[in-house]
């Protein structure tokens, strides 16, 4: 990995990937692994079963993931100061909804909130702003952007089962709509500080005519649609989402069964994100040296191996390998697939091709956790539910290397080039 061109182009763009990496993180209070931390409390609040809060929350992602193309394609259409305020303002009031909730009814309202907000808008706005403002250093500004939701995931577990036991669960929601309000939303909008001359220079870029395939070369949505690459994609794509949100969603659960202690396996979260933050920076540097295109079809082979030592190993010690090994996976998948979007279908029409696809990501999470918790209800194990996840994540590696045969694609410098 060359440090020294990171550490250029960070001294270089430090503001905006600043931007980027501040909304990563603050998407944090609306992703299922912080929403799965005060799961055991608001199952116990309102006398739920693991079936019943899986569907609570499948209900709420589904409801976001149907809205999303409509909301994520605003930001082709918006100002992006203006709909990073309309994110994190939303952030804020789903985290207060959630903090009041009198019901499980309302509770789907707030789940919807949080993750049409967290998980759906602010990612959306963190990831597709890197993508489409940088082309030849596309995958080193994806990766920087990602270690913002690496960073929630090392520091926010241990302090939200801290202010829990403290506070209770509803105190701690509202402190979080708090932090958003005071101080993550000003600093976003003083980091965007000139986006108009960024927002500008993209757009000429687009209309040099070195530059034609970078703009004739995007794909509508409808045109993606009727692509059968697109197809063969998305169970691999979708893996990772449908697979690491059941696990984080259910981890006190998955602790209790291989008899982990709660404590042991929040404050290991920060094997998760170191190794998250080390694979997203290399392979940040792969994808601008290679493409994405090349590296996409390996990123399930460590998530395969983390089920398997999930399902094989009960010693506390299993947690470290099983975590290292899902955030190799995150740091791929966070950095090559963002980056494969617009390398294969341009980034004309990027805010409604990302909002679209990571519409059904969030379907996929959403799928996730009920599909756990009615199997573990149904009696069967929950390590051979890993089992039956890493089968998937297998049939999915398989399908993305047929999908991304060598073929003519658009790399994000505008030139043509062959994919692997």
């Amino acid at each position: 990995m060359p440090i020294a061109s990171y550490l250029a182009f960070v001294a270089r763009e430090k503001r905006f990937l600043a931007f980027g990496f501040l909304l990563a993180f603050g998407s944090s209070f609306g992703q299922t692994y912080f929403i799965g931390i005060f799961g055991p409390s608001i199952q116990a609040e309102f006398d739920l079963s693991h079936t019943s809060w899986g569907t609570i929350y499948m209900t709420g992602t589904i409801c976001s993931a149907l809205l999303l193309p409509w909301t994520g394609r605003h930001l082709d259409l918006l100002d992006l100061r203006i709909y990073t305020v309309l994110a994190c303002g939303l952030l804020i009031v789903a985290c207060l909804v959630t903090a009041f909730t009198p019901s499980a009814l309302v509770l789907v309202f707030a789940i919807f909130l949080l993750r049409q907000s967290g998980q759906g808008l602010m990612s959306h706005t963190a990831i597709t702003s890197m993508a489409r403002y940088y082309q030849r250093e596309r995958g080193r500004a994806i990766a920087i952007a990602t270690i913002g939701f690496a960073s929630g995931e090392a520091v926010l577990p241990v302090l939200a089962v801290a202010s829990i036991a403290l506070l209770g669960w509803r105190t701690s929601y509202a402190g979080a709509a708090v932090l958003l309000g005071v101080v993550l939303l000003p600093a976003v909008l003083w980091l965007c500080k000139g986006h108009s001359e960024r927002h500008q220079a993209h757009l000429e870029l687009t209309r040099k005519p070195q530059h034609a395939a970078f703009g004739l070369g995007s794909w509508t949505v409808g045109e993606m649609l009727r692509d059968v690459r697109f197809y063969l994609l998305l169970p691999g794509v979708m893996a990772p989402g449908l697979i690491l949100t059941a696990m984080f969603f259910h981890h006190l659960n998955l602790a209790d069964a291989k008899g982990w202690s709660h404590a042991w396996i929040t404050g290991s979260y920060v094997i998760y994100a170191v190794t998250t933050t080390v694979t997203s920076l290399f392979s940040g540097a792969l994808v601008d040296r290679f493409g994405a295109a090349r590296v996409v079809p390996i990123m399930l082979v460590p998530l395969t191996l983390a089920l398997l030592v999930f399902w094989a190993f009960d010693s506390k010690w299993a947690a470290w390998p099983y975590l290292a090994l899902a955030g190799i996976n995150v740091g791929i998948a966070f950095t090559a697939v963002s980056a494969m979007w617009p390398e294969v279908y341009g980034v004309i029409h990027l805010g409604a091709i990302k909002s679209l696809t990571h519409a059904l990501g969030v379907f996929a999470s959403a799928l996730g956790p009920v599909t756990m918790g009615a199997l573990t209800d149904l009696g069967v194990p929950i390590a051979d539910v890993c089992l039956i996840f890493a089968g998937y994540a297998l049939f999915g590696t398989l399908l993305m290397k047929r999908a991304l045969r060598p073929r003519r694609i658009f790399t994000g410098g505008g030139e043509q080039r062959d994919s692997p």
